[in-house]
């Protein structure tokens, strides 16, 4: 599937979430866990932004470079923000929103095939293990290559270049955290799931370009594991023939 299709199953995800109440109740549940650690971490850093600037650097008494240090504690509070809200989020990954996905999936699974795809002989606590562990590289390993873009972009000067290419990795990877949710599910391997995202590019960076858009991506990714079982879904579909 190509780029747009990504956006109208993204779309179709959103559609088919809002319609369905018990879809309508977890996406609002995923959406406040985010929020409330979100909140609860970055004011925990406003109470203690004085504590911790002075320990990084203690305010100058000097007229001449006073007006540095503020330039200073500005970007520090806004890295120690970014910082905070990564940290909320992947948090919120591991802890809340694996269960809350993989939740969705399971329902909207149900509600198209009247089943769902989970081996037998899996128990459901080492099924929900395996999702917790699965979770982590396939949040950490995003996050940890586009901060080395952004790193490499702000001591080159391809710095707009490598922005762009950071968004669009931003994208793709959120994009796989919801279709992966499936094959996650039947514990295939994670390198075979890796590779299967590197085959279809184009698709994950539709699914997820609209996770950029700011306001919008707050609801969208509330919804996004509908519309990526809805992808799994129909690509099962497509390949059982050849099979």
């Amino acid at each position: 599937m190509n780029f747009f299709s990504g956006i109208r199953y993204n779309m179709k995800g959103l559609k088919m979430g809002v319609k369905t109440p018990r879809l309508l109740l977890l996406g609002m549940a995923r959406f406040a866990a985010v929020m409330i650690l979100t909140v609860f971490s970055t004011g925990l850093l406003l109470v203690y932004h004085e504590q911790i600037l002075n320990a990084v650097w203690a305010k100058p008494e000097s007229l001449w470079i006073v007006w540095l240090w503020h330039v200073g504690a500005w970007l520090l509070t806004l890295l120690l923000a970014g910082l905070a809200a990564i940290l909320s989020y992947l948090l919120s990954q591991i802890l809340f929103s694996v269960v809350i996905m993989d939740y969705m999936s399971l329902i909207t699974e149900r509600i198209v095939t009247g089943r769902e795809q989970t081996p037998a002989e899996t128990s459901l606590p080492r099924r929900f293990w395996f999702l917790i562990r699965q979770e982590i590289p396939r949040t950490v390993f995003p996050l940890l290559l586009i901060l080395i873009i952004l790193i490499v972009g702000g001591l080159t000067p391809l710095a707009p270049v490598l922005t762009l290419l950071s968004a669009g990795v931003s994208a793709v990877f959120l994009a796989w955290d919801n279709t992966d949710l499936i094959p996650a599910r039947q514990m295939v391997p994670f390198n075979r799931r890796f590779v299967q995202l590197l085959k279809s590019l184009g698709f994950h960076m539709g699914f997820g370009i609209l996770f950029l858009v700011p306001g919008l991506n707050i609801l969208l990714l509330s919804f996004a594991p509908v519309g990526a079982t809805l992808y799994q879904l129909d690509k099962a579909k497509r390949e059982r023939p050849n099979t």
